[in-house]
């Protein structure tokens, strides 16, 4: 099973890195330098305020069909149909209610018009996620792998040519690139529904069946609640900075969250895709979890925390790199927000453990504390530090969830505690940390120090075992048993 796991994640890792860097670091930045802050940092406040009100558009839909389908994929023929039809009248209603709630927040005219264009997509987006955790729940990993950047491979391709073509690039709005993702979301949509097809025979029927229908949302709500309490302490720190100190500050924010972003999605969120249909057949077979959920923390934490650590050292200079007219204020933004990356990446793999063993209950009221935290945080910070006070809240915030999800991962499903591997991990982050510190005194190029950091941490998980090189072989010679 191990190996197993570790294959298709390397897969999903590889076609992850292949696109999605690419489509922030040379297509969404691209965007938010020809917009400006103020521009893009109102779409983010925008995009927050519809990622928050998404409770209304997936109510946990998509956690409950991974689970109910990792544990018996038979059934997808006779759920699709019901589970299609819900989020087709959830999307109705959520149109209706993002407006409603960008009217009382006091948006109004261009900025109401641009929040229908971001409330389309991210109806679009969830549509796309149901269909891949139908692929996914039926362990079709690699699929999903693929239908995981199918919508930025297309945005990559359109948007490009829209900042290249000298005619549309003058013109380029933050309009057209809400209006880019529109037509993306919908093609990616109808491939990941062909594939869907192929895959499990379903056909493409509607079941407005109000009986189905309550019952699905009854036993989704759970899942509901946990989406949408985790939705807001993860979003609304980005609305309550351009409502308290503005919108330049807004796209400060977003800036520097962009590449935490990055990384969630292209880790955690792959760790979690993967995860929770694996639990879920794992829990329903009396297998033990504790050798998944080992391996998944011996590759996510040490690579998160050489993450956070670069850019703590060197956030300044990459957010100069980066962004016109960054300076030191911007980089300490990053290098907080970064430092929370190892808090959410332990987030997504204790979090989903936890999800796939039924503790919905218990995550509620994790996911309850972790919003009183961070908007006490952001209200008490923001006022004083601007966007750098919502980073610090988010850093804060973050790391108090992942300490609460391990702890009662442990204690639900009886992980052993190994001191010994504790301290293994203690003493990468030391000798990471030291050596990033020191070679930041040295005077050299910044970016041939920050590679060299970034070497060192390498050979520290070699080190410490965390990766080992005859594993790897096994892995590339199919040696090992699954």
């Amino acid at each position: 099973m191990r190996r197993f796991f570790v294959k298709n994640l390397l897969f999903l890792i590889t076609v992850n890195l292949l696109v999605k860097p690419v489509w922030v670091l040379l297509i969404d930045r691209t965007v938010q330098n020809k917009v400006g802050h103020a521009s893009y940092g109102t779409y983010q406040a925008l995009l927050s305020v519809a990622i928050i009100f998404q409770i209304l558009l997936d109510f946990g839909l998509v956690y409950y069909n991974t689970r109910i389908l990792a544990q018996d994929p038979k059934r997808i023929k006779d759920i699709f149909p019901a589970m299609l039809s819900t989020r087709l009248l959830f999307i109705i209603g959520y149109l209706l209610a993002g407006f409603t709630a960008g009217w009382m927040l006091g948006y109004r005219g261009w900025e109401l018009s641009l929040l229908g264009g971001v409330l389309l997509i991210q109806s679009f987006n969830s549509l796309l996620l149901f269909i891949r955790s139908n692929v996914s729940a039926l362990h079709k990993f690699k699929a999903d792998s693929v239908l995981s950047v199918i919508d930025r491979l297309l945005m990559i391709i359109l948007c490009g040519s829209l900042l290249l073509y000298p005619v549309t690039a003058e013109r380029f709005g933050i309009e057209w690139f809400v209006g880019a993702q529109i037509v993306c979301y919908a093609i990616a949509i109808a491939i990941a529904f062909t594939v869907l097809r192929k895959i499990s025979g379903i056909t493409f029927r509607l079941n407005i069946d109000t009986t189905e229908i309550r019952k699905i949302i009854r036993e989704s709500l759970p899942y509901a609640t946990l989406v949408f309490m985790m939705a807001i302490h993860m979003r609304c720190d980005t609305i309550l900075v351009e409502r308290i100190a503005g919108k330049e500050q807004a796209g400060i924010y977003a800036a520097g969250y962009r590449l935490l972003d990055v990384g969630n999605n292209m880790f955690g969120l792959m760790f979690a895709g993967i995860l929770l249909p694996l639990f879920g057949r794992m829990l329903s077979q009396k297998e033990n979890t504790a050798p998944i959920v080992r391996v998944s923390v011996n590759i996510l934490l040490p690579f998160s925390f050489v993450v956070a650590i670069i850019a703590a050292c060197y956030g300044t200079e990459i957010m100069t790199a980066l962004y016109h007219d960054a300076g030191s204020y911007e980089g300490d933004v990053f290098g907080w927000l970064m430092g929370a990356f190892p808090a959410f990446s332990m987030m997504y793999i204790f979090s989903t453990l936890l999800t796939a063993n039924g503790n919905l209950k218990l995550l509620n009221y994790v996911a309850v504390a972790g919003v009183l935290v961070n908007i006490t945080l952001n209200l008490l910070l923001i006022r004083q530090n601007l966007a750098l006070g919502a980073a610090i809240a988010t850093c804060i915030t973050q790391s108090f969830l992942a300490v609460c999800y391990i702890t009662l991962s442990a204690k639900k499903l009886k992980l052993a505690i190994d001191s010994k591997w504790l301290a293994a991990h203690a003493g990468f982050i030391f000798l990471s940390a030291a050596s990033g510190y020191g070679l930041m005194q040295l005077d050299m190029n910044w970016i041939f120090s920050l590679l060299l950091t970034a070497a060192l941490c390498v050979g520290y998980m070699f080190l410490f075992r965390f990766v080992s090189v005859t594993a790897i072989k096994q892995l590339a010679s199919n040696k090992t048993s699954a």
